[in-house]
């Protein structure tokens, strides 16, 4: 019987599909395992090639099966999908990552290590948590606004307003709106002390790693977006410029050309959102310090903020951190 040299895993939380070509092409392995079976099953396998789709559980997966001695790499789902043959099922991906895995052409992401993902976790955590918080300031905005209490503009107004109702000092508000707007408000004071402890967290882990470190040397790059950038950019050096690195951030225009006719649009907002939404804003901050005068910017910045938006300019400074950000990566040498 032949040998597989190349397998398809698609991966689930309890049933994995596993198809495997030999060396000619051939299909010599169509098999279900169930969650438990998977790492008794390749241990016992000769070395092989090993594709999986790249997704939530993907980096646990291919770091067990590489201590089995295979060789695992992870595919973008996006281009698997072309290699699946008409009807949609476990046995048809597993087939399409067999198929896409061979081909020379093919991109890859790096497998991240457990540390990487447990800062990653931290970013996330971060994340849901201001999300949870901008929701609440908003609902504590629109209901005060139901009763003639307006906060203002910014959120430094809803947050007075929120330490008003937690402190239960005295509004013109009905008792049964107060005590529940009251604990809104404790709730948020809540998330904001939690906000403050992985903050916390995530600065001790930026200071233990070097490269975040770098990368803190990057005007408008600071503790937050360095130890992100870190935490999900496992090889830099992956990306064969730093303009494909800008471009996997999704900070670059997207083409729509034909016919030797050259078609730019907005940006394609491709890859890690979280990575894109970091850049933007420091842009932003690094703008906003420019046109006050406290900081000088380079005459390129300059002359596009007198003929394009600041939002425009922003993504365009953006584009340029990231590209400093993966030279900083690549070289391990600060920013000048």
């Amino acid at each position: 019987m032949s040998v597989a040299v190349t397998i398809g895993v698609d991966i689930a939380k309890s049933l994995f599909q596993v198809h495997g070509v030999d060396a000619a092409g051939v299909p010599v392995l169509k098999r279900q395992l169930k969650r438990g079976q998977m790492m008794r099953f390749f241990e016992d396998l000769p070395p092989a090639l090993i594709g999986i789709e790249a997704c939530g559980t993907a980096h646990y997966w291919a770091r067990q099966l590489a201590s089995c001695g295979h060789e695992v790499k992870l595919i973008p789902p996006a281009y698997v999908k072309p290699y699946v043959k008409r009807q949609k099922n476990d046995a048809a991906d597993a087939e399409a990552i067999c198929e896409a895995v061979a081909r020379p052409s093919m991109r890859f992401v790096a497998v991240k290590s457990v540390d990487q993902q447990a800062a990653g976790v931290l970013h996330k955590t971060r994340a849901l948590l201001i999300k949870q918080r901008t929701m609440m300031l908003n609902a504590i905005r629109a209901h005060l606004a139901e009763f003639g209490i307006i906060t203002g503009a910014g959120v430094a107004q809803a947050v007075r307003a929120v330490g008003e109702l937690a402190r239960e000092e005295k509004m013109d508000l009905p008792d049964l709106a107060r005590e529940a707007l009251s604990d809104l408000a404790r709730l948020i004071q809540q998330l904001q002390a939690k906000l403050s402890m992985i903050d916390k967290q995530l600065t001790r882990w930026h200071d233990r790693n070097d490269v975040s470190n770098l990368l803190e040397t990057i005007p408008g790059v600071g503790v937050i977006t360095a130890s992100a950038l870190v935490s999900s950019v496992t090889n830099p050096a992956s990306f064969r410029s730093a303009r494909h690195f800008a471009a996997w951030l999704g900070l670059v225009p997207r083409q729509n050309s034909s016919g030797g006719k050259t078609r730019l649009g907005r940006i394609t907002k491709g890859g890690n959102r979280y990575l894109r939404q970091l850049l933007v804003v420091g842009a932003t901050s690094v703008l906003r310090h420019a046109r006050s005068g406290r900081i000088d910017v380079l005459p390129w910045i300059r002359a596009l903020l007198e003929r394009r938006p600041a939002k425009v300019v922003a993504v365009a400074l953006a584009n340029k951190m990231a590209r400093i950000a993966w030279v900083v990566m690549t070289r391990g040498v600060e920013y000048e």
